[in-house]
């Protein structure tokens, strides 16, 4: 065989195994089966400080040499919230010591986080004596920037704390005192000296920086400028993460896109959307917010369709943990966005891990355990159809 037809040769063969290894590579996924991903539209600026963010928050480990413990709950953000979903009951936080709007009375214990692991040499926590508790589920952090952007004015429009309209339902925001290193929103509202807070599962968290500030500290036991003591003494010490890398992490936090619904245009999924307004489960879960102004102009003056009033409501007594965070009643949660719903077995090992402690492994089981203002609700549900029942939770995995 001569030199060039030698060459032609091997070129066709490399180029036949190519193509042919084309044929059996895994097909990318569809953006909307993913939770991850950065909103579109950021400038390069706000894409550097996500990608920053996101290495950080996914890929960094925490050992004893950079600080990690002495006690602690996990080694990084992205164990808990794998994927940037839900959690597991192995990645599931307990909470501690507070029964009422008085305060946490057993933070000279550990409250109000149990750090149940602990470096070697070192003893994990226990839960003290006399103390209430409750377990919280790592929930997914996709769309969060949205949440944040909700202004005041917008929350209370939703709130019916009294019931004045007589429907059962009476939401109200949880309002809590500002932690110091925290600025409020320009168009915050004020209330006895008290901010509304809306993140966490009792809406205990102002913002985003109080959020990651308290998850380094509480859960990986790391300080920062901004949460300096030391969970196991209590001692200030000198910050073990950076200022930049906890605003690389809130930036890719508030940046990270929202969750997008599949088949919203199935027959079935839009017979489940009637049902569901029909049996008033959108008295809490309200299908459509604004934002208000932001900087990221992605973020900026938009609609969003999260499922959620950020607000808390009286699940009743049996999701009352007699545990409580800020000027929530023990049987108060805050409505949990529904966006992404569908996607949690993606991170949950397949299946589902739901309500505040995971105690559901599946959304019917969800919906009957909920009591007290959603009552009604669950009543209704359990009064529909088989075949009704298939097109809410058709509807709702679609979210």
């Amino acid at each position: 065989m001569s030199d060039k037809k030698y060459v032609f040769f091997l070129i066709f063969v490399v180029l036949f195994f190519v193509f042919s290894c084309e044929k059996f590579e895994p097909q990318a996924p569809l953006e909307e089966e993913l939770l991850d991903g950065p909103l579109e539209g950021l400038t390069t600026a706000q894409s550097a400080q996500f990608l920053a963010g996101d290495i950080s928050f996914n890929d960094e480990i925490f050992t004893s040499q950079t600080g990690l413990g002495p006690i602690f709950v996990a080694t990084s953000c992205g164990s808990c919230h794998a994927g940037d979903g839900k959690g597991t009951p192995f990645t599931t936080l307990t909470r501690f010591g507070q029964i009422d709007a008085t305060g946490n009375q057993f933070l000279h214990l550990g409250g109000p986080q149990l750090q149940n692991r602990a470096l070697p040499g070192y003893t994990p926590e226990t839960i003290p004596a006399g103390a209430t508790f409750s377990n919280f589920t790592p929930p997914a952090v996709t769309g969060l920037g949205f949440l944040q952007h909700v202004t005041d004015a917008d929350i209370l429009a939703l709130a019916d704390p009294f019931d004045a309209d007589g429907d059962g339902i009476s939401g109200a925001p949880n309002w809590i005192e500002l932690t110091d290193y925290l600025i409020p929103a320009s168009n915050a509202i004020i209330q006895n000296g008290k901010y509304i807070h809306r993140f966490g599962k009792k809406a205990a968290a102002y913002d985003l920086l109080h959020q990651t500030v308290l998850a380094y500290n509480q859960d990986m036991g790391i300080t920062s400028t901004f949460e300096p003591k030391d969970v196991l003494t209590g001692l200030t010490i000198d910050p073990e993460v950076t200022d930049n890398t906890v605003r690389n992490v809130v930036a890719y936090l508030n940046t990270l896109k929202a969750p997008i619904q599949r088949n919203q245009n199935d027959a079935q999924v839009l017979r489940g959307k009637s049902l569901f307004t029909q049996i008033n489960c959108t008295s809490c879960h309200t299908p459509e917010l604004n934002t208000g102004y932001s900087s990221i102009e992605a973020l900026s003056h938009t609609t969003f369709f999260p499922f959620t009033d950020l607000l808390l409501h009286d699940m009743g007594a049996g999701l009352d943990d007699g545990y409580t965070e800020g000027s929530a009643l023990t049987s108060e949660w805050r409505t949990p966005p529904l966006w992404g719903l569908g996607l949690s077995p993606t991170t949950q090992g397949g299946q589902y891990f739901l309500l505040h402690d995971g105690r559901a492994n599946s959304i019917e089981e969800a919906i009957i355990m909920h009591g007290g203002e959603a009552e009604n609700s669950k009543n209704q549900f359990q009064n529909l159809t088989p075949s009704e029942k298939e097109d809410l939770i058709e509807f709702l995995e679609s979210l």
